[in-house]
């Protein structure tokens, strides 16, 4: 894969346990402002979160397994973070679908929603 050989030459190797890489994640429901929603907590908590928020129609599975379950850069992600997937409501593994009349929420109500997780979990938001 790369230069492991001291040379110099700028290329270089990343050297990744598989084995060790824990894949499974703890669920939270997180009341906020706008509702409940889901939040899959991945690595140890103790480290600096990454917060990642799915593209529309998607949950943090069908959005980020394509990073994830690369085993280099999961490696390297979950060795220096703690990762926070919130999935909007409605959006959650196994949910049922959301109901025409149930309104959309606004971008501020996902800010919001975002503000809260962060709050729920010990994280200042600067606003």
């Amino acid at each position: 894969m790369g230069d492991s050989s001291g040379s110099g030459s700028g290329s270089g190797s990343v050297s990744v346990d598989v084995e060790r890489i824990s894949f499974g994640g703890k669920e939270h429901q997180v009341r906020t402002r706008c509702g409940s929603l889901s939040v899959a907590i991945y690595g140890d908590e103790d480290k600096p979160a990454l917060i990642t928020y799915p593209d529309i129609a998607l949950n943090h599975m069908s959005c980020f397994q394509g990073l994830l379950f690369c085993p280099e850069v999961a490696s390297l992600l979950l060795h220096n973070f703690c990762i926070y997937h919130i999935n909007p409501q409605g959006h959650e593994l196994g949910a049922a679908p959301i109901p025409s009349d149930v309104p959309v929420p606004s971008v501020e109500d996902l800010a919001d929603q975002v503000a809260d997780v962060l709050d729920f979990f010990g994280y200042s938001f600067a606003s």
